[in-house]
């Protein structure tokens, strides 16, 4: 790695990712809350915000020479149960995909949509990546979820400046909480943060794409069973981060960074 891990650099990435999304966003002029309503909407409230915070987020990862840690665990975790959550979680995605109202779905919009799938590149290299790598400089791995996963949760509340109400925002801080627990649970068992990224941007979409048209009430029921999903991911995530330990081992060109840090 060019630059040796530290605390610091992970806050200052997040922190510069949130204000770098945030300003783009409110540069459109469209609130959160109508972003669904149509493809041009969509396009200029969300999407161009994450075409420009992908490239960011590349180049300073590139500029870090942190791919190889932000991409791939040294050690996966023994516990192979805890996969239940994410896998659940796909499930209630792939249903709510299964049973969208895609009749009402237009082509543009549906394009608009696909975009969106950025967002489970930038918000995981990011939480789960760069943030997380420098965690692991300093702190236990219990210490680096439970610390992720909050900041992954409260980076959402910059909805509030989008104009979204304050109580479904900190019900969305909440839910991106334990979401942030099951990608972190999907990075560790498989020991790589791709399939968090999958997982993370197909979540997305489906909840943008679920919302148009007419609600089933199979999504419906998908959705509400997410809540016991939500607590099964916090209680695995506690599980794969107990008793590991990936503070050593990060090396740069003068030698090992967690004992530089």
């Amino acid at each position: 790695m060019r630059v040796t891990p530290k605390v610091w650099i992970g806050i200052a990435a997040l922190i510069g990712y949130i204000v770098l999304v945030v300003v783009i966003q409110a540069a459109s002029g469209i609130d959160y809350t109508a972003w669904g309503d149509s493809a041009h909407d969509l396009f200029f409230g969300a999407d161009v915000s994450l075409i420009v915070a992908a490239v960011a987020v590349a180049v300073t990862v590139s500029l870090l020479g942190w791919w190889g840690p932000v991409l791939r665990e040294r050690h996966r975790s023994p516990h192979r149960w805890t996969l239940l959550a994410p896998i659940l979680m796909a499930v209630i995605a792939v249903v709510g995909l299964a049973f969208a109202d895609w009749g009402a779905v237009g082509g543009a919009f549906l394009a608009a949509a696909l975009v969106l799938l950025l967002v489970g590149f930038t918000e995981e290299v990011v939480a789960r990546g760069i943030l997380l790598v420098a965690l692991r400089s300093r702190l236990s791995e219990v210490w680096v979820w439970l610390i992720t996963s909050v900041l992954f949760g409260v980076m959402h509340m910059s909805n509030v400046f989008l104009g979204q109400a304050v109580g479904p925002t900190l019900v969305q801080v909440v839910f991106a909480f334990s979401a942030g627990s099951v990608f972190y649970v999907l990075r560790r068992t498989t020991g790589s943060l791709i399939p968090a990224m999958v997982l993370h941007a197909v979540w997305d979409f489906t909840q943008f794409v679920g919302g148009v048209g007419e609600r089933s009430a199979v999504a419906d029921f998908a959705q509400g069973v997410y809540v016991g999903v939500a607590l099964l991911g916090v209680v695995c995530a506690v599980v794969v981060a107990m008793g590991a330990d990936e503070r050593s081992g990060f090396r740069t060109s003068g030698g090992l960074a967690g004992h530089q840090a």
